[in-house]
This record gives C-alpha cells, structure tokens and sequence, in this order.
C-alpha cells in the first residue's frame, strides 16, 4: 500500500471515530429513548465503515464505539440497564467490533457471488446489526440473568420473554435500518474509496 493511501485510509478512520464520538455524545443522533434501553443507531456509522473499508476497518469503527460504550457505563450510562451490563467488555466491546467484521466479510462474500451491489450491502448491514444485538442481549442473558431482575422487577422466568421483547422492539427494527439506510450511504462512498 502507498503511504498516500495509508495516509487516507487513516484520515476515513478519524472520520468514522468522530462520527461515532458525537453520535455517542450529542443527543439523539445514535441513541433515541425507548422505555428502559434506547433505539441504537450508531451500528449504522459502523456498518458503512465495514462496507468502505473492508472488515478490518469495520472493526476498528466497531472498536472506538465498544470502548466508548465501556467507558460510559462507568461515568455517564445511557440507560440503567447499561451501568449493570456494559461494564463488561464481552458485552460493550466485543459485539460492537464484531459488527463491522460481520458486516465487512458478508459483504465481500457476497460481491463474489450477486451482481446487485446494493442487496449484497443490505444483507450484510442486516446480518451485522443483527450479530450485535444477539451478542449483546444472548450475553446480557448469559451473564446477568440473576442479576437485572431487581433493577426491572422482571422474575428469572420472565428474563428470556423480556429479551425477546427486546429483539422484536428494538433489535429488528435496529437491522431494518442498517439494512435500508447503509447502502445508501455506503454505495457512494465506496464508489469514491475505490477511485481513489
């Protein structure tokens, strides 16, 4: 790789880190409030980095977004729930770089074998925006289920139904977006990545 590339290849991932900063501070421009948790959709930002840039540029946009994710649920959580779970990076960091590592791999998968360059980028924005929410949720369950209750008045038999509300409000309306919103952003711009 030419140092010019790698020098612009840096500059994209200041750009997509600083996206995700102010989405993660500014309010409503990647968490909007809905009941306890908060509709995401910084996953969006991550997914047209892994279409862009390949896997390992949607990891590392993944990356800046886990750790921040991690460090605020220490100092200012979005929701009650994020102060007991994103503590633990399994849970905050790890879904999130997976995202764009999903997202990045599924995409290059499927440009191999689909002419429609447009459905190969939704279907990966989906399957990545869906890895996260099952991580992050499957983990919750996995780590927590003798724990959130008490914070929810939700019952242990009740923690599994509640996840799955989760999903179904949350989770799949988050992967529809990614699937709609990233090729539209992500089509251009790879466009100019590429000419580059």
């Amino acid at each position: 790789m030419v140092k010019s590339d790698q020098t612009y290849r840096r500059v994209l991932y200041a750009l997509f880190a600083a996206i995700i900063i102010m989405q993660n501070f500014v309010p409503f421009l990647g968490y909007i409030p809905v009941g306890p948790l908060n509709l995401t959709i910084i996953h969006v930002t991550v997914i047209i980095a892994a279409l862009t840039l390949g896997p390992s540029g949607g990891a590392v946009v993944g990356g800046v977004w886990g750790v921040i994710t991690w460090v605020r649920a220490f100092v200012w959580p979005t929701s009650p729930l994020a102060a007991i779970v994103f503590v633990n990076p399994l849970v905050s960091v790890l879904p999130r770089i997976l995202i764009g590592v999903v997202a990045g791999y599924v995409f290059a998968w499927l440009t191999n074998k689909m002419k429609k360059q447009y459905l190969a980028m939704g279907i990966a924005a989906l399957l990545g925006s869906l890895i996260n929410t099952l991580l992050v949720l499957g983990q919750i369950y996995l780590f927590y289920n003798g724990h959130s209750q008490a914070l929810y008045q939700i019952d242990t038999k009740a923690m599994m139904p509640y996840i799955i509300g989760v999903v179904g409000t949350n989770g799949i309306p988050e992967a529809i977006i990614a699937a709609f919103v990233s090729p539209l952003i992500a089509k251009p711009l790879l466009k100019r990545v590429r000419k580059r």
